[in-house]
């Protein structure tokens, strides 16, 4: 059973929406826009980020990083919502020294997380930090997150019972950590019981209800665990060989459905619960052709579907593995499908965003193109999409 959050009408307040599922249902979205077609605004950011935005009370929070070499400002924003104007601008930590990253990240890349009033940002290695949506104030950091996440970081925190939960699978002793919503120390930490080499993974985790009490799942290098959210308990886990984890895992079915590699990369389905090892009980298919290795997986209702990074499109049926469709879309993807109104939208690297139809058919309707680069996963809210680029956020919303 998935594990659902409450949140007022109309408000996207972390990755992939209100339930971590990229549905955006009963809202009217434009199927059509370009760099001027309805566009209600275009809002230049300073620095880079691939952190996707996030959507509450008409303000949109984002971060960014904003390098003066050889100093980088790692950096929180507001936005309003219906005129694209900065509300605040606030600096969570100064860096002295650039670090280096993979060419495909950057030093902003986790989502935010907007809750009770607070705005909850995340840098990796970095640190976090707790911000007033109202004004920017920093009501606490944590700079004791301390790991080397080679190619830079890239997994967003899920806040669960109180806790902001995050894996931070660098170069060696990879770990699992819980950090106090309230006081920002450090509430636990868990060595991961299994990991391969290389040992560095960026993924997201999720948030699942296991016979009636949550479990945070989080895929990492060598293993996928479920983790207690009071205690940081190891419950459960399967082990499998891979690494470099980025896809945030989905739920349903009694299942979770996740990639466990980077270069070989395959999709798991397997069951939710048990005890210790479970993965020669608990494995329910596997998909290889197709799969991703950095787009997070979609499921809506019994159909699954992924799109690889080389922009191979799939459609599975969630509970038995078995393959509806495959078909190319061109381009190389990093954003993460988001099921609009039965329809499946795919946002490659370079701007360009395919409609598909939802169904065990492959059917493209249309194509919309905006300059720039599109590493972020799209945000919605109150019939409009927040897209972001390599230098600007656009409003789409019927003019």
């Amino acid at each position: 059973m998935i594990l659902l959050s409450l949140i007022g009408s109309g408000d996207w307040p972390k990755f992939r929406g209100p339930n971590a599922d990229a549905h955006v249902v009963g809202m009217t979205v434009p199927l059509e826009w370009s760099d001027t077609k309805n566009v209600e605004w275009k809002s230049d950011l300073p620095g880079l980020g691939w952190s996707s935005p996030v959507i509450v009370d008409g303000r949109i929070y984002l971060t960014t990083a904003v390098v003066k070499d050889p100093d980088m400002s790692l950096r929180t924003m507001a936005i309003d919502a219906a005129n694209g104007k900065v509300i605040w601008d606030q600096e969570v930590r100064s860096v002295p020294q650039i670090p280096s990253i993979h060419v495909k990240n950057s030093h902003a890349s986790p989502t935010p997380i907007v809750h009770e009033g607070s705005v909850f940002v995340h840098f990796g290695n970095y640190g976090m930090a707790r911000l007033k949506a109202a004004d920017g104030t920093i009501e606490w950091t944590c700079f004791d997150i301390d790991y080397n996440p080679v190619h830079g970081s890239g997994g967003t925190p899920v806040l669960c019972r109180g806790k902001l939960v995050v894996s931070c699978d660098g170069s060696k002793d990879p770990f699992v950590i819980g950090v106090d919503a309230n006081t920002g120390k450090i509430a636990w930490k868990t060595p991961r019981s299994t990991f391969g080499s290389p040992s560095h993974s960026f993924g997201t985790s999720t948030v699942a209800e296991v016979n009636g009490k949550p479990q945070v799942l989080s895929p990492g290098p060598g293993m996928f665990a479920a983790y207690d959210p009071d205690t940081g308990a190891e419950l459960w886990k399967v082990v499998t060989s891979g690494w470099s984890i980025v896809p945030q895992p989905a739920l349903g079915f009694g299942m979770v459905f996740y990639n466990h590699d980077y270069d070989h990369p395959e999709v798991l389905a397997v069951k939710l619960g048990g005890k210790g090892d479970v993965t020669d009980k608990s494995i329910v298919w596997r998909m290889k052709p197709g799969a991703p290795s950095t787009p997070s997986p979609l499921l809506v209702g019994e159909e699954l579907y992924t799109v690889s990074d080389r922009g191979v499109a799939t459609c599975v049926n969630a509970k038995t593995g078995e393959r509806y469709w495959t078909g190319r879309l061109g381009g190389n993807y990093s954003s993460s499908p988001v099921y609009v109104n039965d329809r499946i939208l795919f946002m490659d690297e370079d701007g360009t965003a395919t409609w598909v139809k939802r169904g065990t058919e492959f059917e493209v309707l249309g194509q919309n193109t905006v300059p720039g680069r599109t590493f972020a996963t799209p945000a919605f809210s109150k019939g409009a999409m927040y897209l972001r680029t390599d230098t600007a956020l656009y409003k789409i919303a019927e003019k």
